[in-house]
């Protein structure tokens, strides 16, 4: 029974070699485990308890640092930081055609949904390809 762990072994790290997405090292883990109980015992039964109990206690364990090491920050780019940030049209933007604005000193094509005049001040919703996807400011009143 040793050699059949020993070959589930080499299967299951072959495939975490292949994927390098930490896929089977768990279950390489419990292999390994079920592969040291053969030396104390020839049930069967209980060498596949000890693969599966080990497999998901390594699973539980590691989830936490695994799942850490996979969550990237995500790093502003110059793209991103103009998002939420207030800019001027330097060219009227219409419905069916782009305008630009100036946002950080830099102009930008911008669209948006509704027309807006020449000097208004926009917000920066999002950005669609290359382009700014902007909305008027509303000005308040004194």
């Amino acid at each position: 029974m040793v050699e059949i762990w020993f070959i589930l072994v080499l299967i299951l790290l072959f495939i975490e070699l292949i994927t390098v997405n930490l896929v089977t090292i768990w279950f390489v883990i419990g292999s390994l485990a079920a592969m040291i109980t053969t030396l104390i015992t020839d049930n069967v039964t209980i060498q596949v308890i000890v693969f599966i109990v080990v497999s998901l206690i390594s699973l539980i364990a590691t989830k936490p640092f695994i799942k850490k090491m996979r969550t990237r920050k995500i790093i502003p780019t110059n793209l991103d930081r103009v998002i939420g940030k207030t800019g001027i049209v330097t060219k009227e933007i219409t419905k069916n055609s782009y305008g630009e604005v100036k946002v950080e000193g830099s102009i930008w094509t911008a669209t948006s949904k509704i027309k807006i005049e020449k000097d208004s001040q926009v917000e920066v919703l999002k950005i669609d390809g290359v382009k700014l996807v902007v909305e008027k400011i509303k000005e308040e009143k004194e």
